[in-house]
């Protein structure tokens, strides 16, 4: 199983107030910022004392005291070498207004850095079920184009949550207009994965809605048939739900990539085992994850026999960088996977 980083645009609004050295070679001016994706707004800046201040290296670079915020480009190689995270999610929010060539440098910094984009998430949820057709079509072309996006950035998977519609023939409407994407999809070699709506979040929650119980969403799934649908099972949805572990213990024999979604963890973070109670806060190395049973969930997802991606989405506040890497370091313990050579 490998561990990965969901690069909402709530993390990367964070990333963008960290600063980082440019290097330039010596012969040339200080090097300007990369172009800044429109989700994070912070404006590099810079001061004629720190544009002039450079070291010299070996390879005929000098590095500068000059620092920017970080750019979308810049993601893969931070969250490789600076995170020990192998592969991003990214949202499609942080995409607006990105074209081909944008789209295309994203990919090349990712396989520069060894570091691939892997799942693309739709941010709105898409009206698939309902009646009005008009509307339905447009949610068809709208993941369809989600579809060729992420082609075009290198991932395997789209993931999307469908909009709730309270009539008796949510699931056809939704059934027939998923195969419409999965037509596309199939041609590009894209899986198209479908996140549960958050129990008792839908207008239509509980028996009315179409995905938030999970047996309803893998009977959808079932009823589409195919090998390139799944599902996308997050662990701060399955917290609200009845029973958090049979709700992953359903969807997670289904999924192509599961979100690790983590909020605070109390304590500082630190390497080791320990015991953990079931249904209450982890208990790891890292300190305790405060909202839930870190450590159970883990289990169970490595229960079922899952052993893709498991993204990292930090949901808590303060530094994202260190809340990310509290989560890495109480995924590794609980999971026994290998550290990260930086690390050891």
């Amino acid at each position: 199983m490998l561990l990965t980083l969901a690069a909402n645009s709530f993390a990367v609004r964070l990333l963008a107030g960290r600063q980082k050295p440019v290097r330039t070679s010596r012969a040339a001016s200080v090097a300007k910022a990369a172009p800044v994706a429109p989700a994070t707004p912070p404006k590099p800046t810079r001061s004629a004392k720190s544009s002039k201040a450079t070291s010299a290296t070996d390879n005929g670079e000098s590095e500068s005291s000059d620092t920017r915020p970080l750019a979308l480009e810049d993601l893969p190689r931070f969250t490789r070498d600076e995170l020990g995270l192998y592969g991003l999610n990214f949202s499609t929010d942080l995409l607006v207004g990105a074209d081909i060539p944008k789209l295309d440098a994203i990919r090349e910094a990712a396989d520069r850095a060894s570091c691939p984009c892997l799942v693309l998430v739709e941010s709105t949820p898409q009206p698939l079920a309902t009646e009005d057709e008009r509307v339905g079509a447009a949610a068809v072309e709208r993941l369809n184009r989600v579809v060729q996006a992420a082609s075009r950035l290198g991932c395997n998977s789209i993931a999307v949550t469908i909009e709730d519609a309270a009539h008796a023939d949510a699931s056809d409407f939704a059934a027939e207009r998923i195969r419409m994407v999965l037509s596309k999809a199939e041609k590009l070699e894209v899986n198209v994965l479908f996140a549960p709506v958050v129990p008792g979040t839908s207008a239509t929650s509980g028996i009315d809605s179409l995905t938030e119980e999970p047996d309803r969403l893998t009977d959808l799934i079932k009823k589409v048939g195919g090998f390139r649908i799944g599902t996308f099972p997050d662990f701060q949805a399955a917290s609200r739900s009845p029973d958090p572990l049979l709700y992953l213990r359903r969807l997670v024999p289904y999924a192509a990539a599961v979100s690790a979604s983590v909020e605070s963890f109390a304590g500082p973070a630190a390497a080791g085992r320990k015991k953990s109670d079931a249904g209450g806060p982890t208990k790891t190395g890292a300190g305790a994850h405060e909202s839930y049973n870190l450590v159970e969930y883990a289990r169970t997802v490595e229960s079922v026999g899952y052993t893709q991606t498991l993204a990292i989405d930090y949901r808590g506040g303060g530094d994202p960088v260190e809340g990310v890497l509290q989560a890495r370091r109480a995924l590794e313990s609980i999971l026994g996977l290998e550290v990260p050579e930086a690390d050891a």
